[in-house]
């Protein structure tokens, strides 16, 4: 069974960065398109950003420009990067398939931006 740990987050100023990461233990995921989800009470998740099966990321518009998302094949982990953190961006975030729901989904990772 797959299973996927995300890490990472935790309370940032605006301005700041975080680097989260996904941690897929019970498969390789070459070839997987993957990415990164966030949540906020009361709402479902959403895509921040994906890498397709090729490595092509794609992103939210509201992210693009301060998130990179990227793989570490040999490691079998998927890394968010994510700069200039606004209070906006204060969710539990997610990784999983793209699209969604390949895989059982991991307990996801608090990022509190305060202003």
């Amino acid at each position: 069974q797959v299973q996927l740990v995300e890490s990472g987050g935790g309370l940032v100023q605006a301005g700041e960065s975080l680097r989260l990461s996904c941690k897929v233990s019970g498969r390789r995921f070459r070839g997987v398109a993957m990415g990164w989800y966030r949540a906020t009470p009361g709402k479902s998740r959403t895509l921040v950003a994906g890498l397709t099966g090729i490595g092509n990321p794609v992103y939210a518009d509201s992210v693009k420009g301060r998130f990179t998302i990227s793989g570490d094949i040999p490691e079998n982990t998927l890394y968010l990067q994510m700069n200039n953190l606004r209070p906006e961006d204060t969710a539990v975030y997610y990784c999983d398939t793209y699209p969604p729901g390949r895989f059982t989904r991991g307990q996801g990772t608090q990022v509190t931006v305060s202003s």
